[in-house]
């Protein structure tokens, strides 16, 4: 049988139970305690400061079983940062943040299950979570039927906010069309001719799609693309049918699967012979030590790089950083640097905050009002979004943010350039329902 999250190393010390219930609730640094159900065994971390305030229930949906888990894992601890934070200065409009927990096992059909059961049997205020695109596809629905604002935390499927937008939805980092659009022309400065590898499903195919048309709007071209199932241990069969009269190879993939690419491209000869370029999923910083120096020389792509350079050499980045590092140290005596998963997800918490407090937000009644108030709101680079500055869409409620474009050399992400977000804005292309 396999082992729950909540029983996994890396969630001890993160968690606090609720009381005699059956649910998995985000605590204040409270050790987590025996079987789910049990009797609550410390009050919630928040209660002697607040009170009896009643306090906001945010749902999170995330990946902590099953193909997904590491980058789930990564982005629980981004909103487990953005809800202490938030809690210790006073929560929102004085009341705490509880944070309700589902696990989706990185599978469709359960996450718009789990997505249900928030909705109905906890009674949550909001959603900020959601990793897989093709989870976070099938539970729009659910959070648009109970009228709850869904604050996307990593899912980069293009329709999101484009042909199957919903009021109801708001994705507070960037998309595929802007990376391609802020990448491609260096991409055909490096190489003319493209062979495209991909994660073979949402995510992966409108990524796809998105460089294919931006490289050939620019005078490149895209000879062939192999596509890959999520969660392939073995990928040799797909990149040795990979050759040709082509200059680069350019990766989509993500987590364990890229690190899978990365190694076995390399072992095949792929990555010396053309030029090597891809998603910065692939180069992630928890990616570095597996992929080792076989990823030397990469050329990526990436809203976040933990590093400070460029405009990500502020005090409230390395102020963030420290947390994160700090609050990892509970399961890494080293501490695990920050990734991408880990920023979109403790920003798109202090999102709902900002726009919480904006709006008097009381709770589900008054979800237009919180709508209205995130709807083209522009925020500078703080404490808040360590990241950058960037903008929430009205028209689409995509969101458009800085690009990082690096190198890894010596395993280590080393800033190209930055591309500032105004850079990377494409036209709505979203009707609401």
């Amino acid at each position: 049988m396999p082992m729950r999250w909540q029983d996994q190393a890396w969630s001890q010390g993160l968690w606090y139970q609720g009381k005699v219930t059956r649910r998995a609730v985000l605590g204040l640094g409270a050790a987590a305690a025996g079987a789910l159900g049990a009797v609550l065994l410390e009050p919630p971390p928040w209660r002697a400061a607040f009170g009896q305030a009643k306090p906001y229930r945010i749902g999170s949906l995330q990946p902590l079983t099953g193909a997904a888990a590491a980058g789930g894992r990564m982005a629980l601890i981004g909103t487990e940062l953005a809800v202490r934070r938030i809690n210790r200065a006073g929560g929102i409009n004085g009341r705490p943040v509880e944070l309700i927990v589902e696990d989706y096992q990185s599978a469709p059909d359960t996450g718009r299950r789990k997505a249900e059961k928030l909705a109905t049997e906890d009674q949550v205020d909001a959603h900020a979570g959601g990793f897989l695109s093709n989870v976070c596809l099938a539970c729009m629905p659910v959070w648009e039927e109970h009228q709850i604002v869904n604050m996307i935390g990593v899912c980069l499927d293009t329709t999101i906010t484009t042909t199957k937008c919903s009021r109801y939805t708001f994705r507070p980092f960037d998309y595929a069309p802007a990376q391609a659009l802020a990448f491609s022309p260096a991409l055909v400065r490096l190489a003319r001719r493209w062979h495209l590898v991909y994660a073979d499903y949402a995510w992966g195919q409108s990524t796809r799609d998105a460089y294919a048309g931006e490289i050939r709007k620019l005078g490149g071209e895209v000879v062939g693309a192999t596509g890959i199932p999520l969660g392939t241990a073995d990928m040799t069969p797909f990149l040795s049918k990979i050759g040709g009269s082509f200059d680069g190879l350019f990766g989509i993939a993500f987590g364990k699967d890229g690190v899978t690419l990365g190694i076995q491209a390399y072992d095949l000869g792929l990555t010396r012979k053309y030029r090597w370029a891809g998603d910065g999923a692939i180069a992630e910083a928890t990616n570095l030590p597996a992929l080792g120096r076989k990823i030397d020389g990469f050329v990526g792509i990436n809203r976040y790089v933990p590093v400070f350079e460029s405009t990500l050499n502020t005090p409230f980045h390395r102020r963030w950083f420290q947390e994160v590092l700090e609050l990892t140290r509970k399961f890494d005596p080293k501490g695990v640097a920050p990734d991408r998963y880990v920023q979109s997800n403790y920003e798109a918490v202090n999102f709902l905050k900002l726009g919480m407090q904006r709006s008097g937000f009381r709770g589900r009644e008054d979800t237009p009002k919180l709508i209205e108030a995130l709807e083209g709101v522009e925020v500078r680079a703080g404490d808040d979004f360590p990241q950058g500055d960037k903008k929430l869409r009205r028209e689409d409620h995509q969101a458009f943010i800085d690009e990082f474009i690096f190198r890894i050399d010596d395993g280590r992400h080393h800033i190209i350039t930055r591309i500032p977000w105004q850079q990377t804005v494409l036209p709505p292309a979203c009707s609401f329902a």
